[in-house]
């Protein structure tokens, strides 16, 4: 009779890979700030090393060993994945000062449709001569996808970041996320415009009212949110736990209707709904108890996941000669761009910076975007490998940035956009 049942130990080695996946994120957390970088930093390092290393020292093949099997159990990681950004975007909207996002909200547009423009027209130029197709046309029309990919931003790296910082509601900071919202939504309309051309049945106005229908939807079950927080408010004790379960139903149910009927990513919902919340006089309680499950268990496992999905692929000398061209690109056109737009908005050049540095995080948004181009014929094989690469660089740079450019912000947020006259908080 074995001392250890195999079965047992397959069936149950996610465990061992989540404490594995907590303590290490953790560990090079607490390194990452040790050297004076964002915490988060060490989070995503912590994904990317994870597997190979666990693989080769204890020898377990990638394809059918105990750790691939349980993070195999993709399914299980996968949705507390989802779920670790869900949290993470609807504690940024709790957050938030409604107040403040207001008086940004014609700078965050301005801000979002330059942050587009300019890494879809740059990188679609720089990209154009790296594309090996005898067909003008379809060379164009990839060239331009890959401009529509560095439109991409992951937002969440920044949030996780500000929070680090204590930063999440300054001036700048609630323009980057009125941005990247608004971000959100012309990527998705990019992203249609530019299939539609490989798949007739892509339909433009389909999308645009699907997108306009979402933001009603959302509109009215924040109204009557509002309305059961405000009778709640009256028949339930200060710090009630039912307050959080209905929060979260909320932020779940917001999510799920903005991916599956909307075609909105579900993140966008999940900021909304905590937009509504922060509304309420129970902010600071939702707040305090959605921080302890993202800190303790989501936010680790999401960041680690981004890591360990990343393959490092394969380079030829043009390939990572093209990988180096593209970040200088990515890089550039949402700092400079994003920073442009700020400047036109009235904000100070250190918070058009800081705004810039913030949408420069490319993440799993980019990721998801060039697969779904791969699978319709819009993305070269070849070039999948460096886009991988320059969507690790840029969710790397993007937390060292914001960590120097806010390091020593003596002005705590008092300057900000001067498109409306300024309102008290």
């Amino acid at each position: 009779m074995d001392f250890i049942d195999l079965t047992s130990l397959h069936s149950y080695s996610y465990l061992l890979v989540l404490a594995a996946i907590l303590l290490t994120t953790k560990l090079l957390g607490l390194f990452s700030r040790w050297v004076r970088l964002p915490q988060v930093l060490g989070a995503l390092v912590a994904g990317v090393i994870l597997g190979p290393i666990v693989n080769a020292i204890v020898g377990w093949s990638t394809g059918d060993g105990f750790f691939s099997q349980a993070a195999g159990s993709d399914q299980l990681f996968g949705m507390l994945s989802e779920l670790g950004v869900i949290v993470l975007m609807f504690g940024a909207g709790l957050e938030t000062d409604v107040q403040e996002m207001k008086k940004c909200g014609k700078a965050s547009l301005i801000i979002a449709v330059i942050g587009v423009i300019t890494p879809l027209i740059f990188g679609a130029f720089a990209s154009y001569y790296f594309i090996d197709d005898p067909n003008s046309q379809e060379r164009l029309l990839k060239s331009i996808f890959i401009g529509v990919v560095l439109t991409a931003t992951s937002v969440s790296i920044t949030v996780e970041t500000l929070k680090e910082l204590g930063k999440l509601n300054t001036p700048a900071s609630n323009a980057i996320l009125g941005a990247a919202i608004i971000d959100d939504v012309l990527g998705i309309i990019a992203l249609t415009i530019i299939t539609s051309f490989k798949s007739k049945d892509v339909n433009i106005w389909f999308v645009l009212i699907k997108i306009v229908l979402f933001f009603i939807f959302a509109a009215i079950l924040g109204f009557i949110m509002l309305k059961i927080y405000k009778w709640m408010n009256k028949h339930t004790s200060r710090d009630s736990r039912r307050h959080v379960i209905i929060a979260f139903a909320y932020c779940l149910v917001s999510s799920f209707v903005a991916e599956v009927f909307f075609g909105v990513a579900d993140i966008t919902g999940a900021y909304v709904a905590g937009l509504v919340l922060s509304m309420t006089n129970r902010k600071r309680y939702l707040v305090n108890r959605f921080s302890t499950l993202s800190y303790m268990l989501l936010s680790p496992i999401f960041f680690a996941c981004i890591g360990l999905t990343i393959e490092m692929p394969e380079l030829t000398v043009s390939l990572l000669v093209f990988a180096i061209l593209i970040t200088i690109v990515a890089v550039a056109t949402k700092l400079f761009g994003c920073a442009l737009g700020g400047k036109i908005c009235g904000y100070s050049t250190k918070e058009c910076f800081q705004i810039g540095a913030g949408m420069i995080s490319r993440g799993e948004v980019a990721l998801i975007v060039a697969k779904k181009g791969e699978s319709c014929g819009l993305m070269d094989p070849k070039l999948f490998g460096p886009l991988v690469i320059v969507v690790v660089l840029t969710t790397i740079i993007a937390p060292i940035i914001l960590k120097i450019l806010f390091a020593k912000d003596k002005d705590n947020g008092e300057k900000g956009p001067r498109l409306e006259d300024k309102q008290p908080a």
